[in-house]
């Protein structure tokens, strides 16, 4: 134990790590759950809660990134193999700016919380960022259903040739129940290829798999 740490100091040093981190393809975000433990020095609970909120989304964004470098590309291998600086600039920021997904106070000025990274943002960051429009508008359909995808989950997957986002789902959506459907023909070599009339790149593409 130190003797004289600083609040901050003290959260950084006890937050841990609480939980392990969860890829949900069908939500589309990588989760982690960090701790950060109250602090014995301070007043009372509520100003140990200041330092500790900090420490446990720390300890929950350090999980994050491990997690997101484990992904894996529909390219072949995963995350962690793409060394460009650029890339891996982006990813950092996109980790930075993990959401608050949960947020739980404890009595005695400890915070547990779950910070969440979109994989859309993880796909944007290794494909150079967000969509730069065409100047034409999107006209296509907001949500689009592909049945019968065998590919396995992974980040990069295009649809008929383009850079999209996606979810990978084994049943439809309440929500997208009424959107249009395509049927996929292949999977290989990171692309997915279908029948059928497809959207844009601004369309969120359901993957359903059987």
């Amino acid at each position: 134990m130190h003797s004289a740490p600083t609040l901050l100091a003290v959260s950084l040093i006890c937050a841990t790590a609480d939980a392990s981190p969860t890829v949900d393809w069908a939500k589309g975000l990588v989760t982690a759950e960090g701790v950060g433990i109250a602090d014995r020095h301070a007043p009372n609970p509520a100003v140990a809660r200041g330092t500790s909120r900090r420490g446990a989304e720390a300890a929950a964004r350090k999980e994050l990134a491990a997690s997101i470098a484990q992904l894996g590309l529909a390219d072949g291998g995963a995350v962690k193999k793409l060394v460009d600086p650029a890339i891996k600039a982006r990813l950092e920021r996109a980790i930075a700016h993990a959401i608050a997904v949960a947020a739980q106070p404890e009595t005695d000025g400890a915070w547990r919380v779950t910070m969440g990274v979109p994989i859309e943002a993880i796909r944007q960051a290794i494909e150079g960022g967000p969509r730069a429009s065409d100047g034409d508008g999107d006209r296509g359909p907001a949500v689009m259903v592909v049945e019968g995808v065998t590919a396995t989950p992974a980040v990069g997957w295009t649809v008929a040739g383009q850079h999209v986002a996606t979810i990978w789902v084994t049943a439809v959506p309440a929500w997208a129940k009424d959107a249009p459907h395509i049927t996929a023909t292949s999977a290989k070599a990171g692309a997915i290829e279908v029948s059928g009339t497809s959207g844009t790149r601004a369309t969120l593409y359901v993957l359903l798999r059987p």
